[in-house]
């Protein structure tokens, strides 16, 4: 096949977003869809956290539709002088153009690539911006259309900025825009997404209003959030499920330069350490630089305290960093200038100055805080805390040491019990963790034994939520995955050393299935958290009817609708199989239905928002009962298989 400078396709302007959307948003799936609805919205938070706004409205319209409105300043209307067209135009029509990449109209800003609007406008089928400046009111709309020469063209102006007249009181930039349905799989907004990021939004800007309208459904649905107490409030939120070791949260700010640190912690009587980051209000899943600022100088300021107050001799060695953040949660939020984000989903901080200022900060107001006579009980309960979690530490380390001198944690407790795979290349290899030995037969039997790998559950596993790593240690049923999965646990856990690229949760259809999927998912977000992150765990899909009609292949259905749609058009002479549990099926059944990687459904289980997840893990696995109850009332349905805690793939 000939290759010539003639191959060589250039993409001009919003075609070559169109072309390939993903490298923008990430997927064209609900993330995707999502992710244009963020990227509005972080312009109009911009102008709140920048002093400019303090309400920004999201309506999502029966059309599919949506709409973003903020108070701030507006977008500029003028002429730009090297293009010749409106500010407005601009924004929505040329990549890498905006407002933020200097630092006279924003001090600090989430939108720092310059591609956001511009994102949203090539990849939906119309937007409409409508902009309040002095008193004036204007308005240009876009569309995505095949232009005169029959070629689909992206974010075309329908017309110049128009003015449409005066306005008594108001300004600001309205956005409505309709996500085009020949680029996305879905273009259905999720009330509960858009729910979720405002209230967190809330939280981070202190004092800003934050509402979401839902006119797609017989009856507006409509929700509002304005927090006082900005992230103080938010770690209480995080801490709800949780018993606290003291209250209200340690809540301390300043700045380094031209950084503004913004922390609130406090501690419960968990296990768990979460440290949520924000930068810009963006949230900052992956971490960063931050963060370690943040934990250095927070092992730093205590062991110091320790010292102070005789909780420490001088004989006895430094606390570890991981004592003095057992049980504790901590919101961390920053804003800087010339943001270093990776890549444009932004999920991890790579700016180095940032980890001297958060040391900075955190020492100078921590260290002063402490010294409060008011706060001494406060610091008392976190140093008690860290002291016993040190001596489990020290007590666990010798336990672990004990079980690798005995068993090394290797295949010798798993012998009759782990099917292993022939195969030897980790990157195809999958585990399927099964439910019951009944079920975990067939599945020896009809698996495909180069790549796929059996281990049957023989009874619930423990609920790890609130128990300690000794303890988790001490299970069967988890020292058989641990063993399997050979990659560690807890501090020791290194994906390097994974021995299977899939992780296979294959359990029944029920509330038994469901509550094991939960226990083992609650396992890995705990003891495994990138086995999750890092997409390598998987929910097994079994169905729940087969249906079969003479001389014609069986139908399986994976829930009542498709049942419905299975027994339509009248025919008769057809029978019907429930299937009460993955026991009941032929190895050829759970073959051809749940593991044949040709048919089978899989759903990748994921984290989006860790801050929410975090806070499903512990109303689902928690010890308050009455949140729980509170919670399957409203979302149980134990004829789905998307229920209770495998809405963390849709978090």
């Amino acid at each position: 096949m000939e290759y010539s400078v003639s191959n060589i396709t250039v993409m001009e302007g919003l075609d070559a977003v169109r072309a390939r959307p993903a490298m923008y948003i990430g997927s064209i799936g609900p993330r995707g869809l999502h992710h244009l609805l963020w990227e509005i919205v972080d312009n109009a938070i911009d102008e709140a956290a920048n002093g400019f706004a303090n309400e920004i409205t999201v309506t999502l319209h029966r059309d599919n539709s949506v709409t973003v409105t903020d108070n701030g300043r507006g977008i500029p209307v003028g002429i730009h002088e090297k293009l010749g067209v409106s500010g407005v135009e601009v924004v929505f029509t040329q990549l890498h153009a905006g407002g933020k990449f200097g630092n006279d109209a924003y001090g600090y800003s989430g939108g720092l690539h310059g591609v956001g609007a511009s994102v949203v406008n090539a990849l939906s089928r119309w937007v409409t911006v409508e902009v309040c400046v002095d008193n004036r009111l204007y308005r240009q709309e876009f569309e995505s259309a095949e232009g005169a020469d029959g070629k689909l063209h992206s974010g075309k102006p329908r017309m110049p900025l128009t003015e449409l007249g005066r306005t008594r009181g108001r300004q600001g930039t309205v956005v409505q825009f309709l996500p085009d349905d020949r680029v996305f799989e879905t273009i259905q907004m999720s009330f509960d997404t858009v729910q979720k990021r405002l209230r967190e939004l809330a939280y981070l800007n202190r004092g800003v209003r934050m509402v979401i309208e839902d006119k797609r459904g017989s009856e507006m649905k409509r929700a509002e959030y304005r927090f006082a107490g900005g992230i103080s409030d938010f770690v209480k939120y995080l801490n709800k499920e949780n018993n606290s070791i003291y209250d209200p949260p340690v809540h301390l700010s300043g700045s380094y330069g031209d950084i503004l640190v913004e922390f609130a912690m406090q501690h419960n009587d968990g296990y768990a350490d979460n440290l949520f980051s924000y930068v810009n209000n963006i949230p900052t899943a992956d971490g960063g630089t931050h963060e370690t600022g943040f934990r250095t100088a927070l092992t730093r300021v205590m062991n110091e305290y320790c010292r102070r107050a005789g909780v420490l001799k001088d004989k006895d060695p430094q606390l570890a960093g991981e004592d003095f953040r057992e049980g504790l949660t901590c919101v961390l939020s920053l804003k800087m200038r010339n943001v270093q984000f990776e890549g444009q989903t932004k999920g991890k901080l790579g700016n180095t100055e940032a980890k001297p200022a958060v040391e900075a900060v955190v020492t100078q107001a921590l260290t002063p805080y402490w010294e409060d006579l008011r706060n001494t009980d406060t610091a008392n309960r976190i140093a008690e805390k860290a002291v016993k979690a040190a001596r489990v530490r020290e007590q666990t380390r010798k336990a672990k040491e004990t079980a690798r001198a005995k068993n090394k944690l290797e295949s010798a407790p798993l012998v009759g019990k782990l099917s292993s795979c022939t195969g030897r290349d980790t990157s195809v290899n999958e585990l399927f963790i099964v439910e019951g030995d009944s079920a975990g037969g067939s599945a020896k039997q009809g698996r495909d034994r180069r790549f796929q790998a059996i281990l049957p559950l023989r009874g619930k596993p423990l609920n790890v939520e609130k128990k300690r790593l000794e303890q988790v240690l001490q299970n069967e049923e988890f020292r058989s995955v641990i063993t399997a999965l050979g990659a560690g646990i807890g501090e020791d856990f290194d994906l390097r050393s994974l021995r299977y690229n899939k992780v296979v949760i294959l359990s029944d259809a029920d509330q038994d299935g469901a509550h094991i999927r939960a226990i083992l998912l609650t396992f890995f977000y705990r003891y495994m958290r990138p086995l999750i992150s890092e997409g390598h765990v998987y929910i097994g899909m079994a169905p729940l009817y087969k249906v079969t009609y003479p001389s014609s292949a069986p139908l399986y259905c994976y829930d009542d609708k498709a049942l419905q749609t299975a027994l339509k058009g009248g025919k008769k002479n057809y029978s019907l199989q429930r299937f009460k549990g993955l026991g009941e099926m032929s190895a050829d059944q759970l073959w051809e239905t749940t593991m044949d990687p040709a048919q089978r459904r899989l759903t990748r289980v994921t984290i989006e928002d860790a801050a929410e997840v975090e806070h499903l893990v512990s109303v689902l696995m928690g010890d308050k009962v009455q949140s729980r109850k509170e919670y399957i009332f409203e979302y149980a349905d134990f004829n789905r298989h998307d229920t209770l805690f495998e809405r963390i793939k849709k978090v």
